[in-house]
């Protein structure tokens, strides 16, 4: 595709955001009858996290939210998208909501819309409340009756205000990652809890989409964002075709199958035999989790290589989530995961574009018609200020212009993306590898919790400002 077609305009209403979550960035884990989530208890549980790191301050945005906006729109952006924390609404995961946790929220939307800023709310960004952990988790399907109730409670609040709403993020990071490797909250390694838990989250979006749409107006849009992964095998050869196919259930099929096509995968279903009996799918659920999406969220960072090894168990990440003795694969330990080529960020993930454009004329063919946002997408640098006290990020630079690229040659061919979210605003909290990995396009001096825009904060706000984007340069 000739470069012309990646520089041209983007469409006026097209959405120039940026994408943070409620533990990575809120601090206040104390305040205001806020109760602790799972990745509370698993941040203090030692060993966990990299240097024992957690969120209890954060980048303090929980008081600092009025400056964060305000530089927002310094910046140029005319989107923000953030998640609630659902121990400070829900303390214990069951019961009334608490205003004063809903207050924050509404004074966060408010500041956004006085700013010209349109705010999107992710409801679920991993940050289970620990008592309905402690009742059997995700694996449990009382818990997504609990998230439906959540969402009710929080669409009454804030849905005359807020239009664009997504249920959950990366379920399958919560699945697997926390249930299965256990490198994530809640740190649980049972494979066959990890195929419920997937389960029960599918559930839980559909009975919250529900509950969203008859909390809120009729013209807010309902979303879920997927961190579905671009699945290339090693080779052409049959076995290695199969790795692929089992991983791209075990990725995709999984959430999108239920969600756009009212099944899961026949073949998903097969490989996981040996670990779950799927008794967990009860009549109507499949029906309940395949209500009419809005609009479609897709997460992005790096493509995954896959082989067939029969006789070895792989449990190499190919998204680089942390390792762990334990698969995140539930049914397919035999199939390898290898480093793809070319240039890696800090996280040791391959820089591919091209898988970027591929997911996103995927779900083209997937979900023919549903408006599409790259819901996060980003790099992480290592970014530390210059002898002037700036942050100049040119990989960075590097990275978003080929990623935008890749999202307008897509659009040039048939896809109706309606958005980008840079992951992520500002540096925070980064899961497991706790402040050690940059991603933001603000750094955040954690002494100081000062707030600097890199270089390519002042890039991203130039092409948001033009529509188009700037050469590759620092701003």
């Amino acid at each position: 595709m000739p470069d012309s077609v990646s520089s041209a305009a983007f469409p006026p209403a097209f959405l120039w955001g940026a994408a943070t979550s409620a533990y990575q960035i809120e601090g206040a884990v104390r305040e205001d009858g806020r109760t602790p989530s799972i990745w509370d208890t698993f941040s203090h549980t030692p060993g966990k996290t990299a240097g024992g790191e957690t969120g209890d301050i954060a980048v303090d945005h929980y008081h600092r939210y009025r400056d964060d906006v305000a530089l927002m729109a310094e910046l140029g952006l005319t989107a923000y998208r953030f998640s609630i924390s659902w121990s400070r609404v829900q303390p214990t995961g069951r019961g009334p909501a608490v205003q004063v946790g809903l207050d924050f929220y509404r004074r966060l939307v408010d500041e956004l819309l006085d700013h010209g800023i349109q705010p999107a709310i992710t409801l679920y960004h991993w940050d289970l409340p620990q008592e309905l952990e402690d009742a059997g988790g995700w694996p449990e399907r009382d818990t997504a009756l609990r998230f439906a109730e959540y969402a009710q409670f929080v669409g009454e609040a804030l849905g005359d205000r807020v239009e664009r709403w997504i249920t959950l993020n990366e379920p399958w990071c919560s699945a697997f990652l926390g249930y299965a490797s256990g490198v994530h909250a809640p740190g649980r390694t049972d494979p066959a809890a990890s195929l419920r838990a997937a389960h029960h989250l599918n559930l839980a979006h559909g009975l919250g989409a529900a509950a969203l749409r008859a909390a809120m107006p009729a013209r807010n849009q309902v979303a879920v964002s997927l961190n579905s992964a671009v699945v290339r095998p090693l080779s052409q050869e049959t076995a290695d075709l199969v790795a692929a196919r089992r991983i791209d259930d075990l990725a995709n099929g999984i959430f999108h199958g239920p969600m756009l096509h009212g099944a899961y995968p026949e073949s998903l279903f097969r490989a996981t035999a040996s670990v779950t009996d799927w008794s967990c799918v009860r009549d109507g659920d499949v029906r309940t989790i395949n209500a009419p999406l809005d609009a479609l969220g897709l997460n992005y960072y790096t493509p995954a290589l896959v082989s067939a090894e029969p006789g070895k168990v792989g449990t190499a990440r190919a998204d680089g989530h942390g390792a762990s003795e334990h698969s995140p694969w539930p049914g397919a330990d035999d199939v390898l995961f290898h480093q793809t080529p070319g240039e890696r960020t800090e996280m040791g993930w391959t820089i591919d574009p091209t898988g970027l454009h591929e997911l996103i004329m995927r779900y083209t063919r997937e979900a023919p018609g549903l408006p599409l946002y790259v819901t996060e997408n980003g790099a992480a640098c290592n970014d530390k200020p210059g002898p002037d006290g700036r942050v100049h990020d040119p990989e960075r630079i590097a990275y978003l212009h080929g990623h935008l690229s890749a999202v307008r040659r897509a659009m040039a061919d048939g896809a109706d993306v309606r958005g980008y979210y840079l992951w992520s605003l500002m540096d925070n909290f980064e899961w497991a590898y706790g402040y050690g990995k940059r991603f933001g396009a603000v750094y955040v001096d954690y002494a100081t919790l000062e707030r600097v825009p890199k270089s390519s904060a002042r890039w991203y706000g130039e092409a948001a400002r033009a529509g188009t984007l700037p050469p590759v340069r620092a701003a």
